[in-house]
């Protein structure tokens, strides 16, 4: 995701959404592949980056760009079953700009290149995707043109010596023919066999 090479996050945007929709109440203190965060904790997480890789792709830093997402443990607000949809489709509207894709921008705090932070987005909508779905025994296939970018990125950032292995935890092996999905989930320190 370099140079002006742009990717549309409205497709996995609106997978994750429908997979939160499908979320029952009773399910919202259940666990998922985030040791820390149940459910509710993972939408909240979710609404949250949907909101600030919205801003990071307009350029409107501030707040919502520069909290670190570890500082505290998010959790769903009143409505989130009608925002939440909301966010996320304006995270996307904002990344069909191709000035999202160029310059730089910020997210959690961390300046960052637009393409690289697209990318970014486009992997924690489908690993927080895949998590979402494992924690509710719901179907999951992610959008292709998504899961490939988020491949990317983590295969690099797994090679990056300065950033210890995954980005969300150790990498966890995974044989190189399994199939690409099992492979970005290993790449982001989950196993991809998990069950709660």
């Amino acid at each position: 995701m370099t140079g002006n090479t742009t990717l549309d996050l409205g497709p996995q945007a609106r997978i994750v959404a429908r997979l939160a929709e499908d979320v029952r109440d009773e399910q919202l203190g259940g666990a998922t592949p985030c040791p820390a965060y149940p459910v509710r904790n993972l939408l909240g997480h979710v609404a949250g980056l949907a909101l600030a890789f919205r801003d990071a792709g307009r350029k409107e830093l501030g707040l919502t760009t520069d909290t670190n997402p570890g500082a505290a443990v998010p959790d769903i607000e009143p409505g989130w079953r009608t925002t939440l949809p909301k966010i996320l489709d304006e995270m996307a509207e904002a990344w069909r700009d191709p000035s999202a894709w160029t310059g730089e921008t910020r997210a959690g705090g961390v300046p960052l290149p637009g393409a690289v932070a697209g990318a970014v987005a486009a992997d924690e909508l489908v690993v927080h995707g895949w998590d979402l779905a494992r924690a509710t025994g719901q179907e999951y296939e992610p959008d292709p043109h998504a899961l490939e970018a988020a491949y990317g990125f983590l295969l690099a950032a797994a090679d990056d010596p300065s950033r210890g292995g995954g980005i969300f935890g150790p990498v966890v092996p995974v044989p190189d023919d399994a199939p690409l999905l099992d492979r970005v989930i290993g790449l982001s320190g989950r196993a991809p066999d998990w069950r709660p």
